[in-house]
C-alpha cells in the first residue's frame, strides 16, 4: 500500500485494486497551503474542526465516515473509535474518532485529534497497529510528550508523524524536532511517501517522517 501526506492530518491511503481513503481533508483559507485537489472513494473524518472536515475537497467520494462504528468499503477494514468527549474529566472535550485501516493485512491507526494518552484496555481493542499516525505538534492535540507515551502503548512498526509546524501552515504548532526529541531519535529517515508491505513491517517502532505533498487529483 502507499500512504502520501498533504499536511497537518490529511493522507490518502491507496492500495491497488482496493478502496482509496483520504483523512482529514482541511479547508486550506484556514491552515495554510495550497487548495487540495484530491480524488477518493472514502473520506474519514476525525472531528469538527475547518482544519479537518473540509470533505468538499476530495472528488469521487461515495462515503464520508464521521464517527464510531465498523465498516467494509472497496476491500478495506475500517474501525472507527471515539477517543475524547466521553468522559467527566472536561465535558467540553471535543468528540473524536479514531481510525483503523486494515488493507490486506497492513493495519494503519490515524489517531486524529486524540487528545489523551488511551488506557490498555482501549488500546488493546484497537489490535495489532503496523504503522500510526501520531499528531505531534500540540495545538489542541498532543503534546510531543504525550505523542512519544503513545507510540511505546501502540508499539507500531512504523510512526509517521503529523500534525506539527511545517512552511505553509498558519497554525501555531510546535516543530517535529520536540517528538523527535522525546522519542532519543537523532537520524531520521524523511521520504516523499511510504509504500509498504505486510514483510516490510519492522520489529522494532521506526518513526520515518513524509515530506508535504502538493495535491493532485487522482
Amino acid at each position: 500500500m502507499e500512504i502520501v501526506w498533504f499536511g497537518l492530518s490529511c493522507f490518502r491511503l491507496t492500495e491497488r485494486g482496493m478502496a482509496s481513503v483520504v483523512t482529514d481533508p482541511y479547508d486550506h483559507q484556514v491552515v495554510g497551503y495550497e487548495p487540495l485537489k484530491l480524488k477518493a472513494d472514502i473520506v474519514t473524518i476525525s472531528h469538527e474542526a475547518p482544519g479537518h472536515a473540509n470533505f468538499n475537497a476530495v472528488k469521487g467520494r461515495s462515503h464520508v465516515l464521521r464517527g464510531p462504528g465498523e465498516y467494509e468499503i472497496g476491500g478495506v477494514f475500517i474501525t472507527g473509535v471515539q477517543t475524547n468527549g466521553q468522559g467527566k474529566r472536561d465535558p467540553n472535550e471535543p468528540r473524536n474518532t479514531l481510525y483503523v485501516f486494515d488493507y490486506n493485512g497492513v493495519t494503519v491507526a490515524h489517531l486524529g485529534d486524540i487528545r489523551r494518552v488511551p488506557s490498555q484496555t482501549e488500546v488493546e481493542a484497537l489490535g495489532n497497529v503496523n504503522i500510526a499516525l501520531v499528531p505531534v505538534g500540540g495545538g489542541g492535540g498532543l503534546s510531543a510528550a504525550k505523542a512519544a507515551e503513545i507510540v511505546s502503548l501502540l508499539e507500531p512498526g512504523i510512526v509517521i508523524p503529523m500534525h506539527y509546524h511545517t512552511p505553509g501552515c498558519h497554525l501555531k504548532l510546535a516543530p517535529l524536532s520536540k517528538f523527535l526529541k522525546e522519542m532519543g531519535i537523532n537520524e531520521l529517515e524523511e521520504t516523499d511517501l511510504l509504500k509498504i508491505t505486510p514483510s516490510a513491517i519492522p520489529e522494532e517502532t521506526k518513526v520515518i517522517a513524509l515530506k508535504v505533498q502538493q495535491s493532485q487529483k487522482g
